[in-house]
């Protein structure tokens, strides 16, 4: 990245295509519903654009989008306007190049709490090792093991024998 806190259109560009779908991923994780997560989404860029943030490399600025990504959502989840729509009323979500399916499994992953929820998110369908995932949150990283742990314990008492580790 440029020493400068300024970013040329083509660094924006590089960076919205870098980390739209995971972006797009964590989003869709808390707002279950293709609109409100294209809000989100949006928003989040935005917010960098508006920092003054300056990136050291690759994995810095996707740890910072992810973040801001979570924040802006749960944000959005506490507006009173906020109405919530049944996960079972959504179908298929368009995301990008990819449809993701809502199948059971990943219906109950959106129905854990949403400290358990990012994390077997990331682990589970991002493929980040717990060390990234707490470097990424700002926690510590056995904190992170316990979030899995007890998130899997959720998912198996939920789905039974058909959740595997």
């Amino acid at each position: 990245m440029a020493e400068s806190l300024l970013r040329t259109d083509r660094e924006i560009v590089a960076i919205y295509n870098r980390h739209l779908q995971t972006v797009y991923r964590v989003c869709f994780a808390y707002m279950k519903n293709a609109a409100d997560t294209e809000d989100a989404v949006s928003d989040t860029f935005i917010k960098m654009l508006q920092s003054d943030v300056s990136f050291e490399n690759e994995n810095h600025e996707k740890a910072w989008l992810i973040r801001t990504a979570g924040n802006v959502c749960k944000n959005k989840l506490k507006h009173w306007w906020r109405k919530n729509e049944p996960l079972d009323m959504v179908e298929n979500v368009k995301g990008g190049q990819d449809d993701i399916a809502v199948d059971e499994t990943f219906a109950a992953v959106m129905a854990l709490p949403d400290k358990y929820k990012t994390v077997v998110h990331l682990y589970y369908y991002e493929q980040y090792t717990g060390a990234e995932i707490a470097e990424m949150l700002q926690k510590p990283h056995s904190t992170i093991r316990n979030y899995l742990h007890e998130a899997r314990k959720l998912l198996h008492k939920k789905l039974g024998g058909e959740f595997y580790e």
